[in-house]
């Protein structure tokens, strides 16, 4: 394609924001155009949620069926791995091809575009100009500065699916989510694995919750070690060593194969946003809360625009994107029910507030209580006793927050992140009828947990007695 090109909105990246309010815009009948150098489907479909979650579900499987203690696993046939990922990436590509898309009507250009001005952007030597374009070049993994890493050597999640061969022992640096999850799937898969993390584990969820999922993860064999510096790294013809401090001491850690999970970094090199007037730093592209930049006609969605980096925060902006252009409509993000989910085994979800954090907000009043999975006759039967849900609630029972840590912690999420964006307090859930026996019975357990004090005690029994000596009823 060549030329010029008049449109109502040009959108920057096909990943999973870009896609959303493309498809969004374009069925309301405004002219779009989508320009991506990449797949289509961004680092979620192909290097991300989708691959990640394949191999999550594959390990998973094969634990189970294995029956035997972690040690004793015998390493997976790398072939067999990588055409299960590829299947399933096969699988939902459809929905995110450029077929489809121009289906819609969305003009589809398959090159890196660079503004040279607020109304122009470059797309190969096409020239696309629009009343209002919208960011959405999402992120990339991050590569720490540490003495003698070379990027090229080590593995991140862009090139983790593609491995040949099963590591022997893969040394993860990095204890969030896609470390963790790696980790584990990499050990399901028999490979020996050491996870280096310079603070602790998972450090934005409750430490309470993240300590079963780390007795979870080393109960499989899994080495973590925390607090940890890691001082430099030496690529081996067969290997790789990583030296690091730990207490004082110094400690190395040799594996065959390093992945790098310490981070992401926004992708905005290239797009020539100084020419078009937009303002950003390293945590990515400023906006307001309508998702505009420091030039109002043009948005930034996604994770390129700062804010949380997850793949249902970009379908969220792409809502609040179209509601802005297509209906005029002034929405804001509005993040107190966002909800997020670290996919081990057991999975860890959080949505809405920290205690700490309601306290900021509401004051000392807060409450937070913790309810066990242990009397849960669901996990009794399926022996998956180790799960907590802890809950975060005003003295009138509003919610603010919930972490759950369990089998199908993401799945029970969603009904929290319902209360507490509808402002509803316990007394709501202790109303629903939850099917017997559920896993989700958790989420009636506990907001009936938060009643017992003010219900079962002897002012209400000196009540209960005197209605019984009331005539008829």
């Amino acid at each position: 394609m060549a030329g010029a090109i008049n449109c109502d909105v040009c959108i920057i990246g096909a990943g999973s924001a870009g896609l959303s309010a493309a498809a969004g815009l374009a069925q309301l009948g405004l002219e779009t155009v989508l320009i991506e150098s990449g797949e289509m489907g961004g680092d979620c479909l192909n290097t991300g949620c989708v691959p990640s979650k394949a191999l999550l579900s594959l390990a998973k499987r094969r634990h189970v069926a294995a029956g035997v203690h972690p040690a004793e696993v015998e390493p997976a046939p790398r072939e067999a791995i990588n055409a299960y990922v590829s299947e399933t990436i096969a699988a939902i590509a459809p929905h995110d091809s450029q077929e489809r898309f121009e289906g819609m009507g969305v003009t589809v250009i398959r090159e890196c575009a660079r503004f040279e001005s607020p109304t122009r952007v470059m797309a190969g030597d096409t020239a696309v100009e629009a009343k209002r374009f919208v960011i959405a070049t999402g992120s990339s993994a991050a590569i720490p500065p540490i003495a003698g890493l070379e990027p090229g050597r080590v593995l991140t999640n862009e090139t983790i699916f593609s491995l040949e061969e099963t590591p022997e022992h893969l040394v993860v640096i990095g204890g969030g989510p896609i470390g963790l999850e790696m980790a584990q799937a990499h050990r399901r898969l028999g490979s020996r694995v050491t996870v280096l993390e310079m603070r602790t584990v998972l450090p934005k969820d409750d430490p309470e919750l993240v300590d079963v999922v780390r007795r979870c993860l080393k109960a499989e064999g899994i080495e973590i070690l925390e607090n940890v510096e890691v001082r430099s790294v030496e690529h081996l013809p067969g290997g790789h060593r990583v030296r690091l401090s730990m207490e004082g001491a110094e400690h190395q850690v040799a594996g065959s194969h390093l992945l790098v999970a310490a981070g992401r970094k926004v992708n905005v090199d290239g797009l020539g946003l100084e020419a078009a007037g937009v303002e950003y730093d390293r945590k990515g592209i400023r906006t307001d809360r309508r998702l505009r930049t420091s030039r109002k006609h043009i948005h930034a969605i996604g994770d390129v625009a700062g804010g949380p980096q997850f793949t249902h925060v970009a379908g969220y902006h792409a809502g609040i994107l179209v509601r802005n252009i297509a209906f005029r409509i002034p929405a804001k993000v509005d993040y107190d029910a966002l909800p997020w989910v670290t996919y081990t085994d057991p999975e860890l979800a959080h949505v809405g507030l920290t205690l700490e954090a309601a306290r900021e907000r509401h004051g000392d009043g807060v409450r937070s209580f913790t309810h066990a999975f242990t009397g849960l006759d669901r996990a009794v039967a399926e022996r998956r006793r180790e799960g907590l849900l802890k809950v975060v609630a005003r003295p009138d029972g509003r919610i603010l927050g919930c972490s759950i840590v369990g089998p199908g912690a993401g799945e029970l999420i969603a009904l929290w992140g319902l209360a507490i964006s509808r402002k509803l307090k316990l007394k709501a859930l202790t109303d629903v009828i939850f099917p017997y026996p559920t896993i989700s019975e958790v989420s009636r357990q506990a907001a009936g947990e938060w009643y017992k004090p003010s219900l079962f005690n002897d002012r209400t029994r000196r009540l209960v007695s005197l209605l019984q000596r009331l005539p008829g009823f």
